[in-house]
């Protein structure tokens, strides 16, 4: 099918790799080499982790047995032969893992990466060295480890509940999609009370490479209460670390790596959320809205049609802090990819400005659509460029498919479509909740163009007994599904607390406690002026779809069975007769 990655060019040898990876990284350094020294924001009282808890067998045999079958280059084995002999290997890792973490020393043959340069998109040019990424490739082994750390060390943050509340990356149950959904909905809740709304798009210079190793672990002791052997153990991970690069038949001369946390190791994340987490208060001090995932940094507010210029210079003000903090804290703000989104309602557009927003020295003309994580927003909320972007790209991969057709069972076809097109097609589809029916008549079409592939059929064939033969949803029913079971994560604490913080139960209300309603497993839906914008706001949407719902499929124990419940009525309500 042609889908294999962009490989490596041969016109570019490790040696040159190795010194434009290792040259950015320097020219961060000496651009912030006179910031002033970093602040530190001090841990609640009560809260500290000075050791690890001893690990079992269990703890390892599940780790192993959760691994992908990849390994590294210096691994000893495959990674399937050390699961088919955990068994007998489980008691000398346990006692290995056990000596690191209580001793706080971490293996020096665990810190020893091979780079691998990886393109960063696909349209890039692979003759450009600055068009690829440097991924760290570790030993098996040293992810087994990590994991372990990364799981004691999250249950501390997440109990302590020390953990930046609007920051969505590497974390369960968030993800790009929840972070966008909330983005979405403070927007259209603006939107309907007739504000504007301006949503700014940062990018760091290579933020995990340019990390400040004597910075982190003060960080991690006096913001997040790490001592002892724990501090002792990240202080012995980040230090001493070599690396080399390795691509087509060239290795480059391993050298000492001396700042930043590898991008491929499991703890790299999360130590990069706790290094920025005062980001986000900095932006909320502006009285502004901030989130981040990873390093993209999200800042948004609202202002009404005649005080766009106010909010401007509020926006302005708030990134020149935060580029001193990062400066402070040896990261770089990459004005070059910072965009700007003013967002408007269809009778208030006219009303955006036109003028360029300040980013530092340089001056940031406001665009029609961003790309945010994934998902393109437009200027007036309408979601046209997702969906237009989507089709398209659904309809590129049904092309690809329909040329192996042919040498591919039914039931391997149909694979091939579920993994390739309809995860594309339902990614960020809770943001098109309330949408007309004729812009989503587009991505219905790419689900009756995918059932016709799988059975041959022609194009004026009646579709709906594939549809119902494929069980598949229309693309209506595919989004109040993904709305509800989001829903359902949220009264459940399987959701991120800022979307779950949206949803209020009736019982909840304390004029009705006393009434019939009091027993109800409704939600309460809040008031939207307008139907097409603030009816399609998470608070306002997604009550709506739960209360619909009959009671045994809302009253489900599990989020399996919820699922499958709520797919059979949803099924029924679409192709019943």
């Amino acid at each position: 099918m042609g889908r294999g990655r962009v490989p490596t060019s041969s016109n570019i040898d490790a040696a040159t790799f190795h010194q434009f990876f290792n040259s950015k990284v320097n020219g961060v350094r000496n651009s912030t080499a006179g910031a002033p020294s970093p602040l530190f924001t001090p841990v609640p009282p009560g809260y500290e982790f000075f050791e690890f808890q001893p690990i079992t067998a269990d703890d390892v045999a599940a780790v192993v047995r959760a691994l992908p079958d990849k390994q590294c280059a210096s691994d000893p084995m495959p990674t399937r032969l050390l699961k088919d002999s955990i068994d007998v290997l489980t008691p000398y890792y346990v006692e290995l893992f056990n000596r690191s973490m209580s001793s706080g020393v971490v293996p020096s043959v665990y810190k020893a990466a091979h780079i691998t340069p990886l393109l960063k998109k696909a349209d890039l040019d692979p003759n450009d060295v600055s068009s690829y990424r440097p991924i760290s490739n570790l030993p098996v082994l040293s992810k087994l480890l990590e994991r372990l750390v990364a799981k004691q060390l999250t249950q501390y943050l997440e109990s302590s509940k020390l953990l930046p509340a609007l920051q969505s990356a590497y974390r369960v149950h968030h993800s790009t999609e929840t972070a966008v959904l909330k983005i979405q909905s403070d927007i259209l809740h603006a939107l309907d009370s007739g504000d504007l709304a301006a949503l700014t798009l940062l990018d760091m210079s290579a933020a995990f490479d340019t990390v400040d190793h004597e910075t982190l672990l003060h960080r991690l002791k006096e913001s997040f209460g790490l001592h002892g052997a724990a501090l002792r153990w990240f202080s012995s991970f980040v230090s001493g670390r070599t690396q080399f690069v390795r691509c087509n038949a060239s290795k480059s001369t391993p050298t000492l790596v001396l700042y930043g946390v590898p991008q491929g190791a499991i703890l790299s994340p999360i130590l990069f959320l706790l290094y920025t987490a005062d980001l986000l208060r900095i932006v909320e001090r502006h009285n502004l809205r901030p989130h981040m995932y990873a390093d993209d940094m999200q800042i948004y507010g609202f202002c009404s049609p005649t005080n766009t210029t106010s909010l401007e210079e509020q926006i302005s003000s708030c990134i020149d802090e935060v580029s001193v903090w990062l400066r402070s804290n040896r990261l770089q703000l990459n004005t070059a990819k910072t965009e700007v989104l003013w967002c408007a309602s269809s009778r208030r557009l006219h009303h955006i400005p036109k003028t360029p927003l300040r980013v530092g020295t340089d001056a940031v003309f406001p665009v029609a659509v961003v790309r945010n994580l994934g998902i393109y927003m437009d200027a007036d909320a309408s979601m046209t460029t997702h969906i237009t972007k989507t089709v398209c790209s659904c309809f590129g991969v049904l092309r690809q498919i329909r040329g192996i057709r042919r040498s591919v069972t039914r039931p391997v076809l149909q694979s091939l479509i579920v993994a390739l097109v309809l995860t594309r097609l339902d990614y960020g589809n809770a943001l098109l909740v309330g949408l007309p029916q004729q812009q989503l008549a587009k991505s219905q079409s790419v689900l009756h163009a995918a059932a016709r592939l799988i059975y041959g059929a022609r194009k004026f064939d009646n579709i709906t007994p594939l549809l119902l033969d494929l069980h598949w949803l229309p693309t209506s029913r595919r989004i109040e599904f993904k709305l509800a079971v989001i829903t359902f994560r949220c009264l459940h604490g399987l959701a991120p607390s800022y979307l779950s913080d949206q949803l209020q139960r009736v019982t909840d209300l304390e004029s009705r406690q006393r009434l019939r309603s009091a027993s109800t497993t409704e939600l309460t839906i809040p008031r939207a002026r307008l139907i097409t914008v603030g009816d399609r706001a998470f608070p306002v949407a997604a009550p709506r779809i739960w209360n619909s719902l009959p009671p045994n499929i809302v009253l489900s124990t599990s989020l399996a069975t919820f699922k499958r419940h709520l797919k059979t009525h949803f099924f029924v309500l679409s192709y019943r007769r």
